[in-house]
């Protein structure tokens, strides 16, 4: 079990809910997931950009200790850079995400958090998918040495595929990465990119 909610620190309300995404970097969207080892287990965190779906960051360890979220969320702002108070952070209440260190880091960049309500797994559904993913598509059927093995394998699929390659439905079936290129695009050139969708078949 990697979400334990049993704990004293403060649970904060879901933000998430019914918000209505215009951009990257309004909704970032959190989770952990538990990968078999050859000896042990090991344990995958995850942020997602709720909007294009691309792996912001990712971080690995054979712990669930709360520097296992902090190290994906540092990642992500290292990576992207939000305005401060632009972006709201959402999980679920696991003890990870609501103890003081992740929540300090959360107020020093002022990115909002959230979590989700008790017992509904549909709160966190994007993060859900993507872990189902990774599940179905890299690691099941897998032997992983070590952390070592696991790190550099699951980084691959993350950067290379998903991020690169994997098409979404809800992307116009372009990759994360195609998706948010042509937001980049659109911004430096809006005409010019309307125009290339235009014409596209």
């Amino acid at each position: 079990m990697t979400t334990d909610s049993r704990h004293g620190w403060r649970v904060v309300p879901n933000l998430a809910r019914g918000l209505q995404l215009t951009d990257i970097d309004q909704l970032w969207i959190a989770d952990i997931t538990y990968v078999h080892l050859a000896e042990e287990f090991a344990y995958l965190a995850i942020v997602l950009d709720a909007y294009s779906r691309k792996v912001i960051g990712w971080a690995m360890a054979t712990h669930l200790k709360a520097e296992l979220a902090i190290a994906a969320l540092d990642q992500s702002i290292a990576v992207r850079r939000p305005p401060p108070g632009s972006v709201i952070h959402h999980s679920d209440r696991g003890v990870q995400y609501a103890c003081a260190e992740h929540a300090a880091r959360l107020a020093a960049h002022r990115i909002q958090p959230s979590m989700s309500r008790i017992g509904n797994p549909c709160d966190n559904a994007k993060a859900e998918r993507i872990m189902r993913t990774l599940k179905d598509e890299e690691v099941d059927g897998r032997a992983y040495c070590d952390i070592i093995d696991a790190k550099k394998s699951i980084g691959e699929f993350v950067e290379r595929v998903y991020n690169r390659h994997r098409l979404h439905s809800a992307l116009d079936y372009l990759s994360p990465d195609e998706y948010e290129a042509g937001l980049t695009r659109l911004r430096q050139d809006p005409p010019a990119a309307m125009q290339n969708l235009e014409n596209c078949p």
